[in-house]
């Protein structure tokens, strides 16, 4: 089943929304293989209807810190309501990031730039008091475009400087990211294990604490076809969001799928996504998940665009879902 985004329902709210306010981190997890430790099935939860209409997160065509590279992942601290979008730096090797704060209008409030990290196509982040800690990849596989993260890092969010007083997990890893879902308060890790790409679950506040001794939930990465843009998880849930950059409406493949965490079972298999078919040369970047301060989650993905086919300034656009099911 196919859908388009509608005018955004609420941005007025939105505004308002935003006013409102083991193992330990030295063993750095590097080169090893998962615990040992049993996997804690997580409890039964909603899940997203893919099916559902999408809608405009803010206006569309919004301009990032670095101009001429598009928006990979989002991420957002439900606490303070901050809102992120990760993208590769201007005039870098390919693997230097730049992490831009939006206001949920989709204006820059501030950024910071992350030297030799990766790609960016998935972080998370975490709220501790008033602040915003972020976990990004980090130590790229090489100074390119094909530079993938080969560690995790946690730092505290601080716009115009480059991270302090970091933290690392999962030195040694081949491809790592991670999602967080800000609802149940988990962190999601995605990375290469033995040769295949896997997921495993935690707790946000045992991770934070160096301590990823106790599994959620893990599963090899579903055989899901197309270019892979972007995750995130809500519950049990996962959601991977696959496609490419096209010039013509026609060419839409920007699909959503869902899958259980606790058993590697599509749930919801290749759910095109026709959100924002008019933005010049679209392609799908990036998902989060959003709890509005009335308490609605959204399940929230990107689309990056151009000022045109051949133009060289990219801008990011931000969708979402909000029909659950169960």
């Amino acid at each position: 089943m196919t859908e388009d985004a509608t005018s955004p329902p609420r941005l007025v709210s939105r505004r308002s929304a935003l006013k409102a306010g083991g193992m330990t981190a030295a063993l750095g997890l590097g080169g090893l293989a998962f615990p040992s430790a049993a996997s804690a099935a997580l409890p039964a939860s909603s899940y997203f209807d893919l099916s559902q209409p999408s809608y405009d997160f803010f206006a569309r065509n919004r301009p990032l810190h670095e101009s001429h590279h598009a928006m990979q992942g989002i991420a957002f601290d439900n606490v303070n309501r901050r809102m992120f979008v990760i993208q590769i730096r201007n005039g870098s090797d390919g693997d230097d990031l730049c992490v831009n704060q939006l206001d949920f209008n989709g204006n820059l409030l501030g950024y910071m730039h992350l030297a030799n990290a990766g790609h960016g196509v998935s972080f998370g982040a975490e709220p501790v008091g008033t602040s915003t800690y972020l976990w990004t990849e980090a130590d790229s596989s090489s100074h390119d475009d094909s530079g993938r993260g080969t560690a995790l890092q946690r730092f505290k969010f601080v716009s115009g400087t480059t991270p302090a007083n970091v933290r690392k997990f999962f030195t040694g890893s081949t491809n790592v990211t991670c999602a967080t879902d800000p609802v149940n308060k988990r962190i999601l890790i995605r990375r290469s294990v033995s040769g295949r790409m896997e997921f495993s679950a935690y707790s946000l506040a045992a991770a934070s604490a160096g301590d990823f001794s106790t599994v959620l939930a893990r599963i090899p990465m579903p055989s899901v076809s197309g270019t892979f843009q972007g995750y995130t998880f809500y519950g049990k849930y996962l959601y991977v969001l696959t496609g490419d950059g096209h010039a013509s409406a026609d060419d839409i493949d920007s699909a959503i799928t869902c899958i259980d965490l606790n058993t590697g079972a599509i749930v919801q298999n290749k759910v095109i996504t026709r959100a924002g078919s008019t933005l010049v040369y679209r392609e799908p970047e990036g998902m989060a998940v959003y709890k509005t301060s009335a308490g609605k989650v959204e399940l929230v993905f990107g689309f990056a665009s151009r000022d045109g086919l051949d133009g060289v300034n990219r801008y990011a656009n931000v969708f979402y879902k909000d029909v659950l099911i169960g």
